[in-house]
């Protein structure tokens, strides 16, 4: 087994042939496709999609974090893209086109049919951990006055298009779309032709309204057996399908986007695959608020600064040193984590993984190290005392962002949980780290601090 699919697969599409390329990803596990993915340039991710049937394509896009899937559509003139998206359910479909900027969604929405775009457009519409923005428009229903005859002859002559649909229940609607009942296919199956579908339907189902947020459908498919529930609107019309897979993978990824924002990951979702402009801009839009949050919380150290020595005064940077270095190690760590759990990284990469934290240091590390030595030189009206601060938290934030890149896959090579040790070692390693670094700094340039 090849521990670097990407590599054939770049030759595959550098020659254009689809045969091999197809042949290829299949050979690559599902939970490794991702991990392939994201190791080749998008110039080469576009010539791949451009390749491939826009079936197989779809396919492959769902295997995808949404994120993911939705950066590799962008990439498309946006009929390439159509076709692929296309080819996904209503819900895929607005997961992507959710992720994607707007201009570039409302070209692939502009390419739909006038139903499609309409279904995916109402989709769009409802909050994304909402029944509405989580519900499937693809479903099998029936006016409640239809005979068991009719609504199998239209099942066997649909039976292409319904295939697609994961059908559990037949719903059933009275003339102005309300949800009047379920039926069950073994009760469709073995009953007269002439029979009314009302006769056999479960009355009263449960549904959901389609503004439920998502943790109270988790709670209701934790009490509940069923597969899928109907989500129905003010009115009480039937407007989709909420399935127990989609609640129970959307609730992941809501803990997970926590998580990733507790850390620090402005926008949630971050991505090596993504260019280093954007991952530095994600990570610093927090950072460069919280150096400025932390400045004001030391600005209460510095009123006692007149009874102080020179060199004492770099003690109220000390804890802004330490603590901004563990922000953006901790950042690193969510992201390795996340990696992790999607199966993007493998713990044996530590190299890789190093080069990338490395790039998002230099930026980071540089940018904060010129605030705060900036404030501390404003302060203080001494250059090289804002040299020594500023110095000592942009090594330091190199050093956190890169142990934070590097702990999590150390732990899980060690069979440790990530994200329950990778906090408290980076902490603790950091702040060592930025006191050495600070006062180091600071005793080699003393003779000029006092």
């Amino acid at each position: 087994m090849l521990t670097q699919p990407w590599i054939n697969l770049k030759k595959a599409i550098e020659k254009g042939n689809a045969k091999r390329l197809v042949s290829l990803i299949e050979k690559i596990s599902v939970s490794e496709r991702a991990r392939a993915f994201s190791r080749l340039d998008p110039e080469t991710i576009r010539a791949m999609f451009l390749l491939l049937p826009s079936e197989y394509a779809g396919d492959l896009l769902e295997e995808l974090p949404d994120e993911q899937a939705a950066d590799l559509v962008e990439l498309l003139p946006s009929r390439d893209a159509f076709e692929i998206v296309d080819s996904l359910s209503t819900t895929d479909q607005a997961d992507i086109l959710a992720d994607m900027e707007d201009d570039k969604a409302e070209a692939i929405l502009g390419e739909m049919s006038s139903e499609d775009a309409q279904k995916a457009r109402e989709i769009l519409q409802y909050p994304e951990d909402s029944a509405g923005g989580l519900m499937q428009t693809d479903y099998i229903s029936f006016p409640e006055d239809s005979t068991i005859g009719e609504v199998l002859d239209d099942l066997q002559g649909n039976a292409s298009t319904y295939s697609d649909f994961q059908t559990q229940y037949i719903y059933l609607t009275t003339l102005d779309g309300s949800l009047a009942g379920v039926i069950r296919l073994r009760d469709l199956i073995f009953s007269p032709r002439i029979t009314r579908v009302r006769d056999l339907k479960i009355k009263d189902p449960l549904s959901v309204p389609v503004d439920m947020i998502l943790d109270d459908m988790v709670q209701i498919f934790e009490d509940h057996k069923f597969l899928g529930l109907p989500v129905v609107d003010g009115a009480q019309k039937l407007v989709g399908v909420v399935r127990r897979k989609n609640i129970l993978e959307a609730y992941d990824d809501k803990n997970t986007d926590t998580y990733l924002k507790a850390s620090g990951i402005v926008g949630g979702e971050e991505l090596r695959s993504m260019p280093l402009r954007e991952r530095s801009k994600r990570r610093l839009s927090w950072l460069s608020i919280n150096i400025i949050l932390n400045i004001i919380a030391a600005s209460v150290i510095a009123f006692f600064q007149e009874t102080l020595s020179e060199v004492i005064a770099l003690a109220v940077f000390l804890p802004i040193i330490s603590d901004m270095s563990g922000c953006s190690g901790n950042q690193a760590v969510a992201v390795s984590i996340r990696e992790l759990t999607l199966g993007l990284v493998k713990p044996h990469e530590l190299g890789r993984v190093l080069l990338k934290e490395l790039g998002v240091g230099l930026i980071n590390g540089l940018i904060l190290g010129l605030l705060l030595g900036a404030a501390a030189w404003l302060w203080k009206g001494n250059v090289l005392f804002g040299l020594v601060v500023g110095g000592a938290l942009a090594v330091n934030t190199i050093v956190a962002v890169s142990l934070g890149g590097l702990i999590p896959l150390f732990l899980q090579r060690s069979g440790k949980d990530p994200a329950l040790a990778s906090g408290p070692i980076l902490t603790t390693v950091t702040d060592m780290c930025g006191f050495l670094l600070a006062l180091g700094f600071a005793t080699m340039s003393l003779s000029y601090l006092n």
